[in-house]
């Protein structure tokens, strides 16, 4: 597993709204930050609203799957995206180059269905 700590739109949002009830303000580029992770984490961008419970066990599910393993920022990508069909699964997996067959997309979509539905 990585060092590094992956965490979806939701967290953020709430992280910045807690930032801005203790501080009182937020400067111009956590405001710009908190924007977008309020429109990310709502159904307005992909139809489906993001939930920190659903990310965290979707990527706890897709780090189970032995080609996806050695890709934590794959799995926070899918997680968080929650691609319903293949063409946006294989984009997402296009970027790191990662070859996974017929099968293998298949059990993610699935995955992500049973997860997300």
């Amino acid at each position: 597993m990585s060092d590094k700590e992956y965490i979806d739109y939701a967290a953020v949002r709430d992280a910045l709204m807690d930032a801005q009830k203790r501080r009182g303000f937020l400067s111009y580029e956590q405001k710009m930050a908190l924007q977008h992770a309020e429109w990310a984490a709502s159904d307005q961008r992909g139809g489906i609203k993001t939930d920190s419970k659903v990310y965290k066990k979707l990527f706890n599910n897709l780090m189970e799957i032995d080609k996806l393993e050695p890709h934590p920022d794959i799995c926070s990508k899918i997680a968080e995206v929650m691609p319903m069909a293949m063409e946006d699964l294989r984009a997402i997996l296009a970027t790191k180059r990662v070859a996974i067959d017929g099968d293998e997309t298949q059990l993610i979509l699935d995955t992500v269905r049973k997860q997300v539905l």
